[in-house]
């Protein structure tokens, strides 16, 4: 990908929902609801403050994060989905 966002925003890519549910059946295309997770694909070089600093974002490449249903800008790359998001966006970074 040739996408490099601008100040504190993010490029997200959602992950993939399970299409069968833990007793066996399969949830079809039109009953699924969007993933509110995703993998952070690239990150911008952060949010320019007041006194002109840039303050740099806490998020890496590859991280695992949580987001609100309606966040970020949908976006289509090479055949493949992205979400354009702000920092504040993101609601929180999932560990393991």
């Amino acid at each position: 990908m040739n996408l490099r966002p601008l100040q504190d925003r993010i490029i997200v890519k959602r992950v993939e929902e399970e299409t069968k549910t833990a007793g066996g059946l399969y949830i079809p295309e039109t009953a699924k609801e969007k993933p509110q997770q995703g993998e952070v694909v690239a990150v911008g070089k952060g949010k320019r403050g007041d006194d002109g600093k840039v303050y740099p974002i806490d998020l890496n490449v590859g991280d695992k994060v949580l987001f609100g249903k309606y966040a970020g800008s949908e976006v289509k790359l090479d055949g493949q989905d992205y979400l354009i998001m702000r920092e504040d966006d993101i609601l929180g970074v999932i560990e393991k």
